[in-house]
Protein backbone atom coordinates (compact mmCIF):
# COMPACT_ATOMS: atom_id res chain seq x y z
CA UNK A 1 0.00 0.00 0.00
CA UNK A 2 1.23 3.50 -0.81
CA UNK A 3 0.31 6.45 1.34
CA UNK A 4 -0.20 9.70 -0.52
CA UNK A 5 -1.43 13.26 -0.21
CA UNK A 6 -2.42 15.17 -3.34
CA UNK A 7 -3.95 18.62 -3.33
CA UNK A 8 -3.55 22.37 -3.54
CA UNK A 9 -3.53 25.20 -1.03
CA UNK A 10 -3.15 28.95 -0.65
CA UNK A 11 0.55 28.77 -1.58
CA UNK A 12 0.07 26.82 -4.83
CA UNK A 13 -3.24 28.04 -6.25
CA UNK A 14 -5.27 31.28 -6.30
CA UNK A 15 -8.71 31.43 -4.74
CA UNK A 16 -10.26 31.35 -8.23
CA UNK A 17 -8.96 27.78 -8.62
CA UNK A 18 -9.35 26.67 -5.01
CA UNK A 19 -13.05 27.47 -5.09
CA UNK A 20 -13.48 25.11 -8.05
CA UNK A 21 -12.17 22.21 -5.93
CA UNK A 22 -13.86 23.23 -2.69
CA UNK A 23 -16.34 20.77 -1.20
CA UNK A 24 -18.97 21.48 1.43
CA UNK A 25 -19.07 19.07 4.40
CA UNK A 26 -22.18 17.36 3.06
CA UNK A 27 -20.33 16.63 -0.21
CA UNK A 28 -17.25 15.00 1.33
CA UNK A 29 -18.74 11.54 1.90
CA UNK A 30 -19.74 11.11 -1.74
CA UNK A 31 -16.34 12.38 -2.90
CA UNK A 32 -14.54 9.92 -0.62
CA UNK A 33 -16.56 7.03 -2.04
CA UNK A 34 -15.85 8.23 -5.57
CA UNK A 35 -12.11 8.33 -4.84
CA UNK A 36 -12.11 4.77 -3.52
CA UNK A 37 -14.05 3.66 -6.59
CA UNK A 38 -11.52 5.42 -8.82
CA UNK A 39 -8.60 3.52 -7.27
CA UNK A 40 -10.49 0.22 -7.36
CA UNK A 41 -11.10 0.54 -11.10
CA UNK A 42 -7.39 0.82 -11.88
CA UNK A 43 -6.26 -1.82 -9.37
CA UNK A 44 -4.86 -4.89 -11.18
CA UNK A 45 -5.73 -7.04 -8.17
CA UNK A 46 -9.19 -5.88 -7.06
CA UNK A 47 -10.34 -7.35 -3.80
CA UNK A 48 -6.82 -8.18 -2.64
CA UNK A 49 -6.82 -5.10 -0.38
CA UNK A 50 -9.02 -2.16 0.52
CA UNK A 51 -8.23 1.28 -0.87
CA UNK A 52 -8.61 4.08 1.67
CA UNK A 53 -9.43 7.76 1.12
CA UNK A 54 -10.20 10.96 3.02
CA UNK A 55 -10.66 14.51 1.74
CA UNK A 56 -9.94 17.75 3.59
CA UNK A 57 -11.51 20.87 2.08
CA UNK A 58 -11.27 24.34 3.65
CA UNK A 59 -11.05 27.88 2.36
CA UNK A 60 -7.28 27.46 2.01
CA UNK A 61 -6.92 23.89 0.73
CA UNK A 62 -8.47 20.81 -0.83
CA UNK A 63 -6.46 17.63 -0.25
CA UNK A 64 -6.96 13.95 -0.96
CA UNK A 65 -5.28 11.55 1.44
CA UNK A 66 -5.21 7.93 0.35
CA UNK A 67 -3.70 4.50 0.91
CA UNK A 68 -3.77 2.47 -2.27
CA UNK A 69 -1.95 -0.37 -3.99
CA UNK A 70 -3.11 0.79 -7.42
CA UNK A 71 -0.28 1.48 -9.88
CA UNK A 72 0.72 5.13 -10.34
CA UNK A 73 -1.63 6.11 -7.52
CA UNK A 74 -0.17 9.63 -7.30
CA UNK A 75 -0.94 10.33 -10.92
CA UNK A 76 -4.32 8.62 -10.54
CA UNK A 77 -5.14 10.97 -7.66
CA UNK A 78 -4.43 14.02 -9.80
CA UNK A 79 -6.68 12.66 -12.54
CA UNK A 80 -9.41 11.90 -10.00
CA UNK A 81 -9.43 15.46 -8.65
CA UNK A 82 -9.59 16.88 -12.17
CA UNK A 83 -12.28 14.45 -13.32
CA UNK A 84 -14.43 14.81 -10.20
CA UNK A 85 -14.45 18.60 -10.50
CA UNK A 86 -14.71 18.57 -14.31
CA UNK A 87 -11.36 20.29 -14.80
CA UNK A 88 -8.58 19.75 -17.31
CA UNK A 89 -5.84 17.79 -15.54
CA UNK A 90 -3.17 19.64 -17.53
CA UNK A 91 -4.45 22.93 -16.14
CA UNK A 92 -4.77 21.60 -12.60
CA UNK A 93 -1.51 19.66 -12.27
CA UNK A 94 0.87 22.68 -12.05
CA UNK A 95 -0.94 23.77 -8.88
CA UNK A 96 -0.92 20.36 -7.18
CA UNK A 97 1.53 18.95 -4.67
CA UNK A 98 1.80 15.18 -5.05
CA UNK A 99 3.38 13.64 -1.97
CA UNK A 100 4.14 9.93 -1.50
CA UNK A 101 4.83 7.95 1.66
CA UNK A 102 6.84 9.86 4.32
CA UNK A 103 6.30 13.16 2.48
CA UNK A 104 2.53 12.60 2.73
CA UNK A 105 2.82 11.74 6.43
CA UNK A 106 4.97 14.81 7.09
CA UNK A 107 2.45 16.99 5.27
CA UNK A 108 -0.48 15.64 7.30
CA UNK A 109 1.40 16.26 10.56
CA UNK A 110 2.30 19.83 9.49
CA UNK A 111 -1.26 20.61 8.42
CA UNK A 112 -2.72 19.36 11.70
CA UNK A 113 -0.15 21.36 13.67
CA UNK A 114 -0.92 24.61 11.84
CA UNK A 115 2.50 24.85 10.18
CA UNK A 116 1.02 24.79 6.68
CA UNK A 117 -1.69 27.36 7.36
CA UNK A 118 -1.94 30.90 6.07
CA UNK A 119 -2.15 31.88 9.74
CA UNK A 120 0.85 30.10 11.21
CA UNK A 121 -0.16 28.00 14.19
CA UNK A 122 -3.90 28.66 13.87
CA UNK A 123 -5.95 26.04 15.70
CA UNK A 124 -9.01 25.98 13.43
CA UNK A 125 -7.46 23.59 10.91
CA UNK A 126 -7.20 20.81 13.50
CA UNK A 127 -10.95 20.87 14.07
CA UNK A 128 -11.55 20.94 10.31
CA UNK A 129 -9.28 17.91 9.85
CA UNK A 130 -11.07 16.02 12.61
CA UNK A 131 -14.42 16.76 10.95
CA UNK A 132 -13.07 15.57 7.58
CA UNK A 133 -11.80 12.34 9.15
CA UNK A 134 -15.13 11.73 10.87
CA UNK A 135 -16.99 12.17 7.57
CA UNK A 136 -14.51 9.94 5.71
CA UNK A 137 -14.94 7.25 8.35
CA UNK A 138 -18.74 7.46 8.06
CA UNK A 139 -18.39 7.04 4.28
CA UNK A 140 -16.23 3.92 4.70
CA UNK A 141 -13.04 5.64 3.59
CA UNK A 142 -10.79 4.85 6.55
CA UNK A 143 -8.86 1.63 6.99
CA UNK A 144 -5.83 0.63 9.02
CA UNK A 145 -3.40 3.04 7.36
CA UNK A 146 -5.40 6.28 7.26
CA UNK A 147 -6.93 5.69 10.67
CA UNK A 148 -3.46 5.38 12.13
CA UNK A 149 -2.18 8.35 10.09
CA UNK A 150 -4.84 10.73 11.34
CA UNK A 151 -4.77 9.56 14.95
CA UNK A 152 -1.04 10.21 14.98
CA UNK A 153 -1.60 13.56 13.22
CA UNK A 154 -3.90 14.64 16.05
CA UNK A 155 -1.40 13.44 18.66
CA UNK A 156 1.46 15.32 16.96
CA UNK A 157 -0.64 18.49 16.77
CA UNK A 158 -1.36 18.25 20.50
CA UNK A 159 2.32 17.74 21.25
CA UNK A 160 3.38 20.68 19.08
CA UNK A 161 0.82 23.03 20.60
CA UNK A 162 1.59 21.99 24.18
CA UNK A 163 5.39 22.07 23.95
CA UNK A 164 6.09 24.98 21.57
CA UNK A 165 4.98 28.60 21.15
CA UNK A 166 3.86 28.01 17.57
CA UNK A 167 0.45 29.62 18.14
CA UNK A 168 1.65 32.53 20.25
CA UNK A 169 0.77 35.99 18.96
CA UNK A 170 -0.65 34.63 15.71
CA UNK A 171 -2.71 37.08 13.68
CA UNK A 172 -6.02 35.44 12.75
CA UNK A 173 -8.06 36.14 9.65
CA UNK A 174 -10.57 37.87 11.90
CA UNK A 175 -7.94 40.14 13.43
CA UNK A 176 -6.56 40.87 9.95
CA UNK A 177 -10.03 41.92 8.82
CA UNK A 178 -10.21 44.42 11.67
CA UNK A 179 -6.79 45.80 10.79
CA UNK A 180 -7.71 46.28 7.15
CA UNK A 181 -11.00 47.98 8.01
CA UNK A 182 -9.07 50.43 10.19
CA UNK A 183 -7.19 51.53 7.08
CA UNK A 184 -10.47 52.58 5.49
CA UNK A 185 -12.30 54.03 8.49
CA UNK A 186 -10.79 56.18 11.19
CA UNK A 187 -12.95 54.55 13.82
CA UNK A 188 -14.90 51.29 13.67
CA UNK A 189 -16.98 52.65 16.53
CA UNK A 190 -18.79 54.85 14.00
CA UNK A 191 -19.57 52.03 11.56
CA UNK A 192 -22.43 49.60 11.02
CA UNK A 193 -21.12 46.03 10.60
CA UNK A 194 -22.87 43.19 8.78
CA UNK A 195 -21.83 39.55 9.13
CA UNK A 196 -23.17 37.11 6.53
CA UNK A 197 -23.30 33.56 7.87
CA UNK A 198 -23.28 32.22 11.41
CA UNK A 199 -20.48 29.66 11.44
CA UNK A 200 -17.25 29.46 13.41
CA UNK A 201 -15.37 31.99 11.26
CA UNK A 202 -18.16 34.58 11.49
CA UNK A 203 -18.36 34.04 15.25
CA UNK A 204 -14.62 34.70 15.50
CA UNK A 205 -14.87 37.81 13.31
CA UNK A 206 -17.83 39.13 15.30
CA UNK A 207 -15.83 38.72 18.50
CA UNK A 208 -12.96 40.81 17.11
CA UNK A 209 -15.18 43.53 15.68
CA UNK A 210 -17.37 43.68 18.79
CA UNK A 211 -14.25 44.54 20.78
CA UNK A 212 -14.07 47.76 18.71
CA UNK A 213 -17.59 48.75 19.83
CA UNK A 214 -19.11 49.40 16.37
CA UNK A 215 -22.31 51.40 16.12
CA UNK A 216 -24.29 48.25 15.29
CA UNK A 217 -23.79 44.55 14.56
CA UNK A 218 -26.14 42.61 12.29
CA UNK A 219 -26.10 38.89 11.42
CA UNK A 220 -27.61 37.76 8.11
CA UNK A 221 -28.22 34.04 7.90
CA UNK A 222 -30.47 31.58 6.08
CA UNK A 223 -31.98 30.33 9.34
CA UNK A 224 -33.18 33.02 11.73
CA UNK A 225 -32.78 30.88 14.86
CA UNK A 226 -29.05 30.49 14.43
CA UNK A 227 -28.62 34.09 13.32
CA UNK A 228 -30.56 35.41 16.29
CA UNK A 229 -28.61 33.21 18.69
CA UNK A 230 -25.30 34.65 17.48
CA UNK A 231 -26.61 38.22 17.28
CA UNK A 232 -27.81 38.07 20.88
CA UNK A 233 -24.29 37.36 22.08
CA UNK A 234 -23.08 40.64 20.59
CA UNK A 235 -26.13 42.79 21.35
CA UNK A 236 -26.94 42.83 17.66
CA UNK A 237 -29.86 41.99 15.43
CA UNK A 238 -30.51 39.23 12.91
CA UNK A 239 -31.94 39.44 9.41
CA UNK A 240 -32.62 36.90 6.69
CA UNK A 241 -30.36 36.55 3.68
CA UNK A 242 -33.39 37.35 1.55
CA UNK A 243 -33.44 40.83 3.12
CA UNK A 244 -29.96 41.74 1.84
CA UNK A 245 -31.09 43.54 -1.34
CA UNK A 246 -33.08 46.04 0.74
CA UNK A 247 -30.66 46.28 3.68
CA UNK A 248 -27.13 46.14 2.20
CA UNK A 249 -26.82 49.91 1.75
CA UNK A 250 -27.13 50.40 5.52
CA UNK A 251 -23.79 48.76 6.27
CA UNK A 252 -20.26 50.17 6.15
CA UNK A 253 -18.44 46.91 6.83
CA UNK A 254 -19.53 43.56 5.39
CA UNK A 255 -17.87 40.27 6.37
CA UNK A 256 -19.10 37.12 4.64
CA UNK A 257 -18.31 33.45 5.22
CA UNK A 258 -20.94 30.88 4.23
CA UNK A 259 -20.94 27.43 2.66
CA UNK A 260 -22.88 28.60 -0.38
CA UNK A 261 -21.69 27.13 -3.66
CA UNK A 262 -22.77 30.28 -5.56
CA UNK A 263 -22.15 34.00 -4.87
CA UNK A 264 -24.69 35.63 -2.58
CA UNK A 265 -23.79 39.21 -3.46
CA UNK A 266 -23.46 40.30 -7.07
CA UNK A 267 -22.00 43.40 -8.67
CA UNK A 268 -25.42 44.84 -9.47
CA UNK A 269 -26.58 44.60 -5.86
CA UNK A 270 -23.48 46.37 -4.57
CA UNK A 271 -23.77 49.05 -7.28
CA UNK A 272 -27.28 49.86 -6.11
CA UNK A 273 -26.16 49.90 -2.48
CA UNK A 274 -23.26 52.30 -3.20
CA UNK A 275 -25.60 54.61 -5.09
CA UNK A 276 -28.04 54.61 -2.16
CA UNK A 277 -25.14 55.37 0.18
CA UNK A 278 -24.21 58.35 -2.02
CA UNK A 279 -20.81 56.73 -2.59
CA UNK A 280 -19.85 56.47 1.03
CA UNK A 281 -17.09 53.78 1.14
CA UNK A 282 -18.00 50.18 1.85
CA UNK A 283 -15.43 47.73 3.20
CA UNK A 284 -16.08 44.07 2.31
CA UNK A 285 -14.23 40.87 3.25
CA UNK A 286 -15.08 37.57 1.57
CA UNK A 287 -13.72 34.71 3.67
CA UNK A 288 -15.66 32.03 1.82
CA UNK A 289 -14.33 29.50 -0.69
CA UNK A 290 -16.20 29.29 -3.06
CA UNK A 291 -16.60 33.05 -2.83
CA UNK A 292 -19.78 34.69 -1.52
CA UNK A 293 -19.15 38.00 -3.31
CA UNK A 294 -18.65 38.24 -7.06
CA UNK A 295 -15.03 39.20 -7.87
CA UNK A 296 -16.27 41.97 -10.20
CA UNK A 297 -17.42 43.90 -7.13
CA UNK A 298 -13.77 44.82 -6.52
CA UNK A 299 -13.83 46.99 -9.68
CA UNK A 300 -16.46 49.34 -8.28
CA UNK A 301 -15.48 52.75 -7.01
CA UNK A 302 -15.88 53.28 -3.26
CA UNK A 303 -15.83 49.52 -2.59
CA UNK A 304 -12.85 47.87 -0.89
CA UNK A 305 -13.18 44.11 -1.35
CA UNK A 306 -10.69 41.63 0.13
CA UNK A 307 -10.57 37.84 -0.21
CA UNK A 308 -8.74 35.28 1.93
CA UNK A 309 -5.73 35.59 -0.37
CA UNK A 310 -5.66 39.37 0.06
CA UNK A 311 -5.33 38.90 3.81
CA UNK A 312 -2.18 36.79 3.46
CA UNK A 313 0.26 39.69 3.84
CA UNK A 314 -1.48 40.97 6.95
CA UNK A 315 -1.51 37.60 8.71
CA UNK A 316 2.23 37.16 8.16
CA UNK A 317 2.85 39.82 10.81
CA UNK A 318 4.96 38.39 13.60
CA UNK A 319 5.85 35.25 11.66
CA UNK A 320 9.57 35.95 11.89
CA UNK A 321 9.35 36.06 15.67
CA UNK A 322 7.98 32.51 15.72
CA UNK A 323 10.73 30.88 13.67
CA UNK A 324 12.35 29.32 16.74
CA UNK A 325 9.01 27.69 17.59
CA UNK A 326 8.68 26.53 13.98
CA UNK A 327 12.09 24.85 14.11
CA UNK A 328 11.13 23.11 17.35
CA UNK A 329 7.81 21.98 15.88
CA UNK A 330 9.48 20.68 12.71
CA UNK A 331 11.90 18.65 14.82
CA UNK A 332 9.02 17.05 16.73
CA UNK A 333 7.23 16.28 13.47
CA UNK A 334 10.31 14.71 11.87
CA UNK A 335 10.75 12.36 14.81
CA UNK A 336 7.10 11.33 14.67
CA UNK A 337 7.26 10.83 10.89
CA UNK A 338 10.12 8.37 11.29
CA UNK A 339 8.17 6.53 13.99
CA UNK A 340 5.11 6.28 11.79
CA UNK A 341 7.10 5.06 8.77
CA UNK A 342 8.64 2.38 10.98
CA UNK A 343 5.09 1.25 11.79
CA UNK A 344 4.25 1.27 8.06
CA UNK A 345 7.33 -0.84 7.39
CA UNK A 346 6.25 -3.33 10.01
CA UNK A 347 2.79 -3.48 8.41
CA UNK A 348 4.36 -4.24 5.02
CA UNK A 349 6.02 -7.43 6.29
CA UNK A 350 2.96 -8.71 8.16
CA UNK A 351 1.75 -10.77 5.14
CA UNK A 352 5.22 -12.30 4.75
CA UNK A 353 5.36 -13.23 8.42
CA UNK A 354 1.85 -14.65 8.24
CA UNK A 355 2.79 -16.78 5.21
CA UNK A 356 5.91 -18.04 7.00
CA UNK A 357 3.86 -19.05 10.01
CA UNK A 358 1.27 -20.81 7.84
CA UNK A 359 3.83 -22.73 5.77
CA UNK A 360 5.84 -23.63 8.88
CA UNK A 361 2.72 -24.86 10.62
CA UNK A 362 1.84 -27.01 7.59
CA UNK A 363 5.33 -28.55 7.65
CA UNK A 364 5.08 -29.19 11.39
CA UNK A 365 1.69 -30.87 11.12
CA UNK A 366 2.85 -33.07 8.22
CA UNK A 367 5.89 -34.32 10.12
CA UNK A 368 3.93 -34.72 13.34
CA UNK A 369 1.30 -36.85 11.60
CA UNK A 370 4.06 -39.03 10.12
CA UNK A 371 5.60 -39.46 13.56
CA UNK A 372 2.25 -40.44 15.08
CA UNK A 373 1.74 -43.11 12.40
CA UNK A 374 5.18 -44.56 13.13
CA UNK A 375 4.52 -44.60 16.86
CA UNK A 376 1.13 -46.22 16.32
CA UNK A 377 2.90 -48.87 14.28
CA UNK A 378 5.13 -49.60 17.24
CA UNK A 379 8.43 -48.08 16.01
CA UNK A 380 11.08 -47.13 18.54
CA UNK A 381 10.33 -43.69 20.04
CA UNK A 382 13.92 -42.42 19.78
CA UNK A 383 14.04 -43.41 16.10
CA UNK A 384 10.73 -41.66 15.45
CA UNK A 385 11.92 -38.47 17.20
CA UNK A 386 15.16 -38.51 15.22
CA UNK A 387 13.21 -38.83 11.98
CA UNK A 388 10.84 -36.05 13.08
CA UNK A 389 13.66 -33.59 13.78
CA UNK A 390 15.49 -34.44 10.54
CA UNK A 391 12.29 -34.14 8.54
CA UNK A 392 11.52 -30.70 9.98
CA UNK A 393 15.08 -29.50 9.38
CA UNK A 394 15.08 -30.72 5.80
CA UNK A 395 11.78 -29.02 5.03
CA UNK A 396 12.82 -25.69 6.60
CA UNK A 397 16.12 -25.65 4.70
CA UNK A 398 14.76 -26.80 1.35
CA UNK A 399 13.50 -23.36 0.27
CA UNK A 400 16.63 -21.39 1.20
CA UNK A 401 18.91 -24.02 -0.35
CA UNK A 402 16.94 -24.00 -3.59
CA UNK A 403 17.05 -20.19 -3.69
CA UNK A 404 20.80 -20.19 -3.13
CA UNK A 405 21.44 -22.80 -5.83
CA UNK A 406 19.22 -20.97 -8.34
CA UNK A 407 20.71 -17.52 -7.73
CA UNK A 408 23.73 -16.22 -9.59
CA UNK A 409 26.20 -13.36 -9.29
CA UNK A 410 25.33 -10.52 -6.90
CA UNK A 411 22.03 -12.11 -5.93
CA UNK A 412 23.80 -15.29 -4.77
CA UNK A 413 26.32 -13.22 -2.81
CA UNK A 414 23.52 -11.32 -1.06
CA UNK A 415 21.71 -14.55 -0.17
CA UNK A 416 24.92 -16.13 1.06
CA UNK A 417 25.45 -13.19 3.41
CA UNK A 418 21.81 -13.08 4.52
CA UNK A 419 21.02 -16.74 5.17
CA UNK A 420 23.48 -17.24 8.07
CA UNK A 421 21.83 -14.25 9.80
CA UNK A 422 18.38 -15.76 9.31
CA UNK A 423 19.33 -19.19 10.66
CA UNK A 424 21.79 -18.14 13.34
CA UNK A 425 21.33 -19.98 16.66
CA UNK A 426 19.54 -17.57 19.04
CA UNK A 427 19.96 -19.62 22.23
Amino acid sequence: MQLLAVGLNHTTAPVSLREQLALAPEQLGQAVQAARGWFARIDPHPGAHVDEAAILSTCNRTELYAASAAPNSLDASAHFLADYHRLNVADLRPHLYMLPQDDAVRHAFRVASGLDSMVLGEPQILGQMKDAVRLADAAGGLGTYLHQLFQRSFAVAKEVRSTTEIGAHSVSMAAASVRLSQRIFDSIADQHVLFIGAGEMIELCATHFAAQNPRSITIANRTMDRGESLATRFNGQAIRLADLPERLAQFDIVISSTASTLPLIGKGLVERAIKARRHKPMFMVDLAVPRDIEPEVARLDDVFLYTVDDLAQVVQTGREGRQAAVAQAESIIETRVQSFMHWVGDRAVVPVIRDLHESSEAMRLTELERARRLLARGDDIDTVLEALSKGLTAKFLHGPQQALHSAQGDERARLAALLPQLFRNRR
